[in-house]
C-alpha cells in the first residue's frame, strides 16, 4: 500500500487547502492534539493565518493492548468511553479507573509541559478547529469534542488528513463539521497512511506552538 502522505507536515498542507472556506470564520482558532496533530495543526494555521494551541486529550488504551482505544480523557474533567469495547473484552470497572488515574497524570504534564505559564486560550463565541493527524476510532477526538463545547464555542471543526469512515461517522454527528483528505475503506491504521510516522517530541510541540501561539490566551475556567 502506497502511503498518502510524506510525513505530517505535507498532511497538514494538503489539508489546509481544504479549511480555506473557514478563513474567515469569526474569531478563528487552531488546536492540535499533541502530540502527533500539532505539526496538522500547524500547517493548517499558518495557511487561515490563525492563531495556534494545544488541547490535550489522553486515550485510555485496553489492558495490555494500549493501541486499542476503550475511551478517552481531556482537560476540565471529560471522560469518554466507549462501552462496546467494554462490554466485548469485559473490561472491569478497577482496570478501567487504574488506566484513567495514570493518563490524568500524564494529561497534567503535558499540560504544564506545553504551556509552561501561557494561560489557556478563551474558546467561547470562536470558531474552534480541532486538529489531529488520524482518526482510528474517533474516541480521542469525541473527547476532545466533548471539552470544548464545554467552553461554549461558536462551532467546533474536526479537521485531519485521514480517518476510518466509522470514526469520520461518529464525529460528524457530535462536531459541526467534519473535514477529511482521505477516509480509505478498509482503514487499518492511521500510521499506514503516512511513509514518515516517527513520533512527534515534546519539543517539536513547544516550538510549533510557541511559533504560531494565540496573542489573546487568557485563562479558560470549563
Amino acid at each position: 500500500m502506497t502511503p498518502r502522505f510524506r510525513d505530517r507536515r505535507e498532511a497538514g498542507q494538503r489539508l489546509a487547502e481544504l479549511m480555506q472556506p473557514y478563513a474567515l470564520e469569526p474569531g478563528l482558532i487552531v488546536l492540535g492534539l499533541p502530540r502527533g496533530g500539532v505539526p496538522v495543526a500547524y500547517e493548517v494555521a499558518a495557511s487561515l493565518d490563525a492563531p495556534l494551541d494545544v488541547f490535550v486529550v489522553r486515550k485510555l488504551g485496553v489492558p495490555g493492548h494500549e493501541e486499542y482505544a476503550m475511551g478517552a480523557i481531556a482537560s476540565g474533567g471529560i471522560r469518554v468511553l466507549n462501552q462496546d469495547v467494554i462490554r466485548e473484552l469485559q473490561i472491569p470497572l478497577p482496570a478501567v479507573e487504574a488506566v484513567e488515574r495514570a493518563e490524568r497524570a500524564e494529561l497534567a504534564r503535558r499540560e504544564q509541559a506545553y504551556r509552561d505559564a501561557r494561560p489557556a486560550p478563551v474558546l467561547r463565541d470562536r470558531t474552534v478547529v480541532l486538529v489531529d493527524d488520524g482518526l482510528a476510532t474517533g474516541s480521542t477526538m469525541l473527547a476532545a469534542i466533548a471539552a470544548a463545547r464545554t467552553q461554549q464555542p461558536r462551532q467546533v471543526i474536526v479537521a485531519v488528513p485521514v480517518a476510518s469512515p466509522d470514526a469520520c461517522a461518529a464525529v460528524r454527528r457530535e462536531a459541526d463539521a467534519c473535514v477529511c483528505v482521505s477516509t480509505p475503506d478498509p482503514f487499518y491504521g492511521v500510521g499506514l497512511w503516512y511513509l514518515n510516522f516517527n513520533q512527534t517530541t515534546d519539543d517539536e510541540v513547544q516550538r510549533l506552538l510557541a511559533d504560531r501561539a494565540a496573542p489573546d490566551s487568557t485563562v479558560v475556567h470549563p
